[in-house]
């Protein structure tokens, strides 16, 4: 449990370094080149284009989630648990507002506030630029839009690999006039599905404030 923790606080604090390096063949095709010598094709699929489906479920805030965090930058919200969830300022990552950390578990969460408007449909495209910062071979294994708290998301799901371990961003993507939110949980692959309760959870409380 303590190397993946070490590995998870690793993946917060390098989102935008490569873990891998990316090399251009001579007849131009991106390849990812690995620790161990070996390489493979740099698999753009994920950003092809394709329709997104929308959930028809309407998602709310859990109501153990007493606690309004607030955004320094937006007019956004987020409710969260107080007695299952612990947050700060971001100090390890640079690009967050807040860094979260769900007690005596293996689950993390961030959140990126900007003062940018960035449709959903661009926003997908980004988060996987992003998370390829951290591992080459990341995939979206999941996406839809979802409504939450009458607010219109993008959801992602996306799996990679870095320093051997495979983990998995599981979060919400938003933005209005005012700007633009990563909502993100990530932990360890296997343990995605024994946190997910938890992250919908703590992402259901995605709030504008008025």
């Amino acid at each position: 449990m303590k190397r993946i923790s070490l590995v998870i606080v690793y993946l917060s604090t390098i989102i935008f370094v490569h873990a891998q390096q990316i090399a251009v063949t001579q007849t131009g095709e991106e390849v990812i080149l690995y620790d161990n010598g070996t390489w493979a094709y740099q698999n753009e699929d994920d950003l092809e284009e394709k329709e997104i489906p929308t959930n028809s479920k309407l998602f709310k805030k859990d109501k153990n989630s007493t606690f309004l965090l607030k955004s320094n930058k937006l007019n956004t919200g987020f409710w969260l648990n107080p007695k299952v969830w612990s947050f700060k300022k971001a100090t390890d990552n640079p690009e967050a507002e807040y860094e979260l950390q769900l007690k005596g578990g293996d689950l993390y969460g961030m959140i990126i506030s900007e003062k940018v408007e960035i449709p959903l449909e661009n926003l997908k495209s980004i988060a996987v630029e992003n998370g390829k910062a951290v591992a080459p071979d990341l995939r979206i294994t999941h996406e839809e839009y979802r409504t939450v708290n009458d607010l219109k998301v993008l959801l992602l799901q996306m799996d990679g690999t870095t320093q051997g371990i495979k983990f998995s961003f599981y979060g919400y993507y938003y933005s209005n006039s005012n700007g633009t939110v990563q909502f993100v949980t990530y932990t360890a692959q296997n343990l995605l599905n024994e946190y997910k309760s938890e992250s919908e959870k703590l992402l259901n409380g995605l709030v504008e404030i008025n």
